[in-house]
This record gives C-alpha cells, structure tokens and sequence, in this order.
C-alpha cells in the first residue's frame, strides 16, 4: 500500500474533515472513497453516483473507455496467412529505382 502527501489550504482541509465525519469515515477512507469515485466507472450507486457528479461538473471526473475486445482468434490466422503472400516490399523499391 502507498502512502500520498497532500498539500491543501487549511478551509479545504477542514471542509473534507467535516464532510468525513459527516459520513462516519476517516479522512483517509474519505478521500479514498472520492479518488476511487473520481477514477472508477465500474463505481455506481447513491452516493459514489453524488461524488462522480459533483467530480464531473467540476471536470475532474476520470473518463476511461470501455475495454477493447479481442479479435476473433480465426479472423486473426486469416489475417496472418493471408499476410504471408502477396508481392514484397522489396521488390517494389527495386522496380522503383529502376524506373529512374
């Protein structure tokens, strides 16, 4: 487990103290719950739902895209023998050179 510093203003400090004892957390387990909201869209719910809006409208919302799928396994052999043939590069640049 890591350990972070954070430099604050002391009215911003005593404001995530009051908003955590409001919620029965420690700071630490309340600014967790808010990094964890701000940067995990898997997180949905009553009040990790609040803190993500209120993240949003102030832009600090982590947008993450949706995971990319993996190829088709036979797409990708058809891809790759089909690769194989066909003209080589090579050949291409010695024609070109030889049109000079």
């Amino acid at each position: 487990m890591s350990q972070v510093s954070w430099r604050a203003s002391d009215e911003l400090v005593d404001r995530v103290r009051r908003a955590a004892e409001r919620s029965g957390r420690s700071m630490n387990e309340y600014l967790t719950r808010v990094l964890d909201a701000a940067t995990n869209p898997d997180l949905a719910g009553d009040e990790m739902e609040r803190i993500r809006e209120r993240l949003d409208r102030v832009g600090l919302l982590v947008k993450t895209t949706p995971v990319a799928s993996r190829p088709d396994p036979e797409a990708v052999a058809r891809a790759r023998k089909a690769a194989g043939k066909g003209k080589p590069l090579s050949d291409f640049v010695i024609e070109d050179r030889g049109d000079r």
